[in-house]
């Protein structure tokens, strides 16, 4: 992984400089104030023409099981994102990376996808948008199902709004497992310079407009490449 120590004060702007030439930020704890770039020689992508809905997703996307809101509560969303759990007990976001992103969601450059159940905030994920390409930066889960159903009501409308990159950072199994691949950087730079300029539309279902389980599943399975 190549990477550089953050040597001056970064902005919205030069965040968005970064993440359209393939750079984004992280910080070592949530506890050290400063950010380094990083640029991996393997990128994590999910390809929105292979998303992998196993049947028992399809059927809880399906049953509407969650309540999906999108950009309703930022806030809620990036504190639980960096919040330990029983599984990590340390996280990359510090209060930077708090500030910055939350000034890049007022300015229509960040969005959250979450799931809802009982008016209780129980998974969800936040990413970054620019041109036809969308970066997704971290997702929690407090139910079973509650991410994986906010990623694939994601994948959809990033599929109905023509985006062509949704970028994951890095592959874990986890997201293997839902479809993630890794990609060389000559590769991902170039599949980035075609997604910055393409005009995608992330409203093209508007805010407040209420996206089916089936209909996720459908829009989804209509963009999916044919498989051997």
């Amino acid at each position: 992984m190549a990477h550089s120590r953050d040597q001056f004060e970064i902005t919205s702007d030069i965040l968005l400089r970064a993440y359209s030439i393939g750079l984004f930020p992280m910080a070592e704890s949530a506890e050290d104030p400063n950010l380094f770039w990083v640029d991996p020689e393997l990128r994590g992508i999910f390809p929105l023409d292979g998303m992998i809905i196993s049947k028992s997703l399809a059927k809880t996307i399906r049953t509407d099981r969650f309540e999906v809101r999108v950009d309703y509560d930022f806030d809620a969303v990036i504190n639980q994102c960096a919040a330990a759990t029983e599984t990590r007990d340390k996280t990359w976001i510090n209060t930077r990376i708090r500030l910055l992103y939350r000034q890049l969601f007022d300015l229509g450059h960040v969005h959250t996808v979450e799931t809802w159940q009982d008016d209780a905030l129980v998974g969800g994920l936040y990413g970054v948008h620019l041109g036809g390409a969308f970066f997704g930066e971290s997702m929690f889960h407090r139910k079973s199902d509650a991410s994986k159903v906010a990623l694939a009501h994601l994948a959809a409308r990033l599929i109905h709004g023509g985006f062509s990159l949704l970028d994951t950072q890095f592959v874990t199994p986890h997201l293997a497992t839902l479809g993630a691949v890794e990609v060389p950087k000559e590769n991902y730079r170039r599949l980035l310079a075609e997604a910055m300029s393409i005009p995608a539309d992330f409203w093209r279902w508007p805010k407040n407009q209420v996206i089916s389980g089936a209909d996720v599943l459908a829009t989804i399975r209509q963009n999916s490449a044919p498989r051997d």
